[in-house]
């Protein structure tokens, strides 16, 4: 069997054998979380499993012998199987291939992509790439395949393996807004990741004038916390309101005298005028105490926190608002906890300076 394969699936935990791996750029925000706006907007085929399934927050689940009309139904993108010209030439010449166009939630310079193949074990693609574009405003399919349309390779003609995380870094540095996944000659993919540096529209956040700097859709990205034991700190920075308590950040229970901590560089150089620490689903799980520093990287004294709000009490299952009485200019914030506890979410209200 080739190397490329995982046996076929024999029972029990369907990830006991899925090949796992870490990649440096998974700390960066995933720019095609659907929950930020990403979106497949088409794709040339999708027979076995519909290609929204790519950006679907959260692993591929796989349930055996669910069988629809067209056969197991997978948790991913699955094209039909690709046949040559004539019975003379069977099998797929070798450019043939199927495609889906992504939509990021937020563009932004990409630092890696993950090609996840959970689950499709003798029916993964052989080979993938990818390409990206930078295109204004709303664009349709019609405009993204139209002949002019500049297209950047990202990642080239890669192999890749079943039931397993396949990570590319990517070198290229161009502003994108749009990628073409590629792949040969045919097959599944289950998960399909986006990591970089959001670049929104500088335009558009003028024109906003008031916003919140630390929203991944603007630009804002969580950069290291203490801890991440229950879920991911990128939680706070994601559009609405949570809508379970794994939606948010919450940390292990400590049992030292010490505290948890998360720093987020904000959308651009602002004045945080307005804040809100959200707990909402953290019931007997909020954090007790919460106080906000901000640092300029850009100012006189690059490495100084000052303070944006000091300790305050936190209730759970609750929207704390707090203005800041004398705004100062920030590129960074660090939201301190004390001693450990949830936040669902954190708004940090103002304008760029």
């Amino acid at each position: 069997m080739s190397d490329t394969c995982a046996p076929p699936y024999g029972g029990g935990d369907p990830y006991a054998d899925y090949r796992a791996a870490e990649f440096p750029f998974t700390a960066l925000t995933d720019l095609a979380d659907r929950r930020l706006g990403g979106a497949v907007v088409a794709a040339n085929d999708e027979l076995f499993a519909d290609r929204e399934n790519l950006l679907l927050p959260g692993p591929a689940v796989f349930r055996p012998h669910t069988f629809g009309n067209k056969g197991q139904l997978m948790d991913g993108w699955e094209t039909r199987r690709r046949r040559g010209a004539d019975a003379d030439h069977p099998h797929p010449a070798d450019g043939d291939h199927d495609w889906a166009l992504v939509r990021l939630g937020v563009p932004g310079i990409v630092h890696g992509v993950v090609v996840d193949t959970a689950h499709f074990r003798g029916n993964h693609p052989r080979r993938i790439a990818v390409e990206g574009a930078e295109l204004p405003g709303t664009p349709g399919p019609e405009d993204l395949l139209a002949p002019g349309t500049v297209w950047h390779p990202l990642v080239p003609r890669s192999p890749v393996r079943g039931h397993a995380a396949n990570g590319f870094a990517v070198g290229d540095r161009h502003r994108i807004t749009h990628l073409r996944l590629s792949q040969y000659p045919d097959g599944g993919i289950a998960r399909f990741r986006v990591h970089g540096e959001a670049r929104p529209d500088p335009g558009w956040l003028a024109a906003l004038g008031t916003f919140d700097l630390a929203a991944a859709e603007n630009g804002g990205a969580v950069e290291d916390a203490s801890d991440r034991f229950y879920s991911a700190p990128v939680g706070l920075v994601l559009p609405g309101r949570s809508r379970a308590m794994g939606d948010g950040w919450e940390n292990r229970r400590r049992r030292d005298a010490g505290h948890d901590w998360v720093r987020l560089r904000l959308a651009g150089r602002g004045a945080v005028r307005a804040v809100e620490i959200d707990t909402g689903y953290y019931v007997g799980n909020a954090a007790g105490w919460a106080a906000l520093s901000g640092r300029d990287a850009l100012g006189a004294d690059p490495g100084e926190w000052f303070a944006l709000v000091p300790r305050t009490r936190l209730q759970p299952d609750a929207v704390h608002r707090l203005v800041i009485d004398a705004p100062r200019p920030a590129t960074h914030v660090r939201l301190d906890v004390f001693p450990d506890g949830g936040i669902a979410r954190l708004r940090l209200w103002g304008g760029l300076v």
